[in-house]
């Protein structure tokens, strides 16, 4: 049974909330497969902008350079030191989302473009 927030009674990882459009369950570093990781390797670096990213919730979304839907990412796999932004111009590669490897999600998402707004570090305390 699920309260009025979409959880499960038990918070268990795989949540749900129907009005979002997330992989389910959201494929993190630590519980994606070894082959999963090795079919995200060997696909090329792409481009993208970032259009939105909420550390709070941990997850955001990427608009690729090349058009299309846009890219959901996981804050497991952003590289670096900087919080991205709205706007950030990143490379990443695009990892199959099971169970039927149709979908992807962005992984080893580094900024290579800072937008001119001030950056937070991970390590900083988010201000509100």
């Amino acid at each position: 049974m699920s309260n009025d927030y979409g959880f499960n009674r038990d918070d268990s990882p795989n949540k749900s909330n129907s009005h979002l459009q997330l992989p389910s369950p959201i494929i993190t570093r630590r519980n994606r497969t070894a082959s999963t990781s090795e079919r995200a390797l060997i696909n090329p670096l792409v481009g993208g902008k970032i259009k939105s990213f909420c550390r709070a919730k941990g997850h955001g979304f990427v608009s690729p350079e090349d058009g299309g839907d846009d890219i959901f990412v996981h804050i497991s796999d952003i590289e670096g030191e900087f919080v991205p932004l709205p706007g950030d111009e990143v490379v990443y590669r695009l990892c199959p989302i099971p169970p039927k490897f149709e979908k992807y999600q962005a992984v080893t998402v580094r900024i290579v473009h800072l937008t001119p707004e001030k950056h937070l570090k991970w390590d900083e305390p988010q201000t509100t």
